[in-house]
């Protein structure tokens, strides 16, 4: 009898094990399920934030294979296409942060854009997001720290993250590298560059020189992970793979010294366990610029400064299945950059997901 009973126990052991390894090795799967009871009636997630979640949220639903015709994408799409506006762009009334806000949605109507359907809406939305970037029509020539980059209304200056969005908008909506308004972004992109070129003669090019990228070298400079004991604005993980994807989008080439040294220094700052120089600060964020920058660069896999070599694509969905909350959800326990809203944080996870098939 003792014997039966251990027996069945080892099978209930064995079985609860199984269920739970084929439920971690289904992160997508869990986070669509989750996605399903949070979007609103109305079709958005988080609206409170702004149109630019649902965006998200849509774009990796289908990325990660969801349908068109799926009522969630069906409703999201709707919700994102009621915030179209005369001037073309896509966001919420009185928003600060149309570019972000518009670039988003750009994103989001070229991943879903079969047989062309939304191709005036994209073509718009580009044209206005393009007339906001900072450039002659705002009385900035290429002599100035702000030429080229976009950023949010209510900061009165660009930065490195509205730029990339801004790039990686256009390049989606099928840019050419070549554009003025992609040359004139990879201006500031490269001034953002802790490297000093011909490129980048900015005050800060030579202090810290390690190839990393910081927030805006506009209004003075800044970096969201502070300023170094002698000078020098510090690197970090989510704006140093922003910068490397947009010089790409660019047509920056493998071997331009902007290019090396932005892969150096990922080398030298390989994790997935911290937002390198920001600890969990915009770990989701920086998770999904991950992906989308070394899914662009186009190499499987990573050599580290160590030596250790790294399935990058494995290693990123490990991580990410382990985060992940028993609903299906993530979320970051540090507040900043609104990664708590569940929403949000499970969008920035599905986005990356889609680039470790």
């Amino acid at each position: 009898m003792q014997r039966r009973a251990h027996s069945s126990l080892l099978a209930l052991s064995i079985l609860a094990t199984a269920a739970a390894a084929a439920h971690a090795a289904d992160p997508v799967g869990r986070a669509v399920s989750y996605l399903r009871s949070a979007q609103a009636e109305d079709g958005s997630f988080s609206p409170q934030l702004g149109p630019a979640v649902t965006g998200l949220v849509v774009t990796g639903l289908v990325k990660n294979g969801r349908s068109l015709e799926d009522p969630m994408v069906a409703k999201g799409l709707g919700y994102l296409l009621k915030h179209a506006k005369p001037d073309g762009g896509i966001y919420s009334d009185n928003s600060k942060y149309q570019n972000y806000e518009t670039c988003i949605a750009i994103m989001t109507l070229a991943a879903a854009n079969k047989d062309g359907r939304y191709d005036d809406q994209i073509a718009k939305a580009e044209a206005f997001v393009k007339d906001l970037q900072w450039d002659e029509d705002e009385a900035h020539d290429p002599s100035s720290m702000a030429y080229g980059g976009a950023g949010y209304g209510s900061h009165r200056r660009p930065d490195l993250s509205n730029t990339a969005f801004l790039m990686e908008a256009l390049q989606a909506g099928g840019t050419p590298a070549d554009d003025p308004a992609m040359q004139k972004a990879l201006e500031f992109v490269s001034r953002c560059q802790n490297l000093e070129t011909e490129h980048n003669t900015t005050k800060y090019a030579s202090m810290v020189n390690d190839g990393g990228f910081y927030y805006t070298c506009a209004a003075g400079g800044s970096s969201q992970a502070g300023e170094l004991e002698g000078g020098g604005l510090r690197s970090y993980g989510s704006m140093t793979y922003a910068g490397l994807k947009s010089m790409i989008y660019a047509g920056v080439g493998p071997d331009d010294p902007r290019v090396k040294a932005a892969q150096e220094w990922i080398a030298k700052n390989y994790a997935l366990d911290e937002n390198p120089g920001m600890g969990t600060s915009g770990l989701y964020y920086y998770y999904h610029t991950f992906a989308k920058a070394l899914a662009t660069l186009g190499d499987a896999q990573l050599t580290g400064a160590d030596g250790v070599t790294h399935d990058w694509r494995k290693e990123l969905t490990e991580a990410l299945a382990k985060q992940q909350n028993e609903d299906g959800s993530w979320t970051n326990a540090n507040e900043r950059w609104l990664e708590s809203d569940p929403n949000l944080s499970t969008a920035y996870a599905l986005v990356a997901l889609s680039y470790c098939k």
